[in-house]
């Protein structure tokens, strides 16, 4: 029998958790609870029927890196296109990392950040935020430098707290650092606070975003990088040729050009986000964690419980169970009012023990 050889350290290396199941109601992945908007099909559709699928996809993805460079005041070698803002940020540690080389993140944040630096051989250097999930620069900019990093990377706003960054804070650690820095915006949308108009003033500075969250278009997968020319080009080495298809291009290209559609839509996860954080602030032992995502993190002494209960009537949520800084800690994201109103009523009725 022949014994395959697989890379040392794989069989060890984590995994991200992506097993579903067939919710009744699903506001466990941060997603979208809401498909395209009507206008935007219709839109889509009749462009999607003028593909030639026998061609590569270079002048799609093109197209929409010249859209959004135009928004930022950029030029097309201002942006990478890639498969959502994961395999940028992914791409970023394989291109500052490396064997020997230290990568410096705030802790908790994005799952992933470790895993990458498992994969791209680096040593991940955690910085804990502080008790209430607020963020030190201070501290942060020390351990950069302590541990000589190649790369600083921050989730503003930041997974799984829901915590805001502040500009100023992030324009203190550019300004006091001399490796690549890489700010996650995935959930900038809900917020408002980008540092998009820092990038001319520090070269060393990313700014990575998603059309998985605002836009609704987690199955499309497509984000991009802005970045110096000369830190595009070198983090494009790391990608494979026509790595994004084509269909995922021009639907990123239309919702991009019509993304005036999706404003109400943001305005209402916004406007649901508050209505219930200040819903679960009533419930007796509930600690509310301040947000300006699509998505509220709680922390109860019954988390654990509370999951098992929402899992048992079809509702999914995520709990962090016994996760190192998340114990007793649950995420929830923000579905429709009528989603919403459901998980809080369930919520509500467990902790209060009016259930059978």
């Amino acid at each position: 029998m022949i014994k395959l050889k697989y890379r040392t350290g794989l069989k060890d290396m984590p995994s991200y958790d992506v097993v579903e199941r067939d919710w009744n109601i699903k506001v466990n992945a941060n997603e979208s609870n809401l498909n395209m908007p009507p206008l935007v099909e219709e839109r889509l559709m009749a462009r999607l029927s003028c593909v030639a699928f026998n061609r590569y996809p270079n002048e799609q993805v093109d197209t929409l890196a010249e859209q959004i460079a135009a928004n930022f005041n950029l030029t097309k070698e201002n942006v990478l296109i890639a498969n959502g803002s994961s395999e940028i940020l992914e791409k970023l540690f394989f291109a500052f990392g490396g064997r020997g080389r230290k990568i410096v993140f705030p802790w908790p944040s994005f799952s992933m950040y470790k895993i990458y630096a498992k994969f791209s051989a680096s040593t991940a250097v955690p910085v804990d935020l502080r008790e209430d999930f607020t963020f030190d620069p201070i501290a942060f900019v020390d351990a950069i430098k302590e541990n000589k990093a190649s790369l600083a990377v921050i989730c503003s706003p930041n997974n799984p707290t829901g915590t805001k960054i502040p500009v100023a804070d992030i324009e203190y650690i550019a300004k006091n650092i001399d490796c690549a820095l890489a700010i996650d915006e995935a959930y900038i949308e809900f917020d408002g606070g980008t540092v998009t108009g820092l990038l001319k003033e520090y070269p060393h500075m990313m700014v990575a975003r998603t059309f998985s969250k605002a836009y609704a278009l987690a199955s499309a997968r497509v984000g991009y990088l802005l970045a110096n020319k000369k830190v595009i080009e070198m983090v494009s080495k790391a990608c494979m040729p026509y790595h994004v298809n084509v269909l995922s291009a021009i639907t990123a290209d239309t919702v991009y050009q019509m993304r005036d559609e999706y404003v109400p839509r943001i305005q209402m996860s916004i406007a649901e986000r508050k209505r219930m954080s200040e819903l679960l602030k009533q419930i007796d032992g509930m600690t509310v964690y301040p947000s300006v995502t699509n998505f509220i993190l709680v922390k109860h002494p019954k988390a654990t419980q509370i999951n098992e209960y929402l899992e048992s009537l079809g509702i999914g949520i995520r709990s962090f169970g016994n996760a190192p800084r998340l114990e007793n800690c649950l995420r929830l994201s923000m579905g429709t009012r009528e989603e919403n109103d459901t998980w809080y009523k369930a919520i509500k009725d467990f902790v209060e023990g009016n259930v059978q």
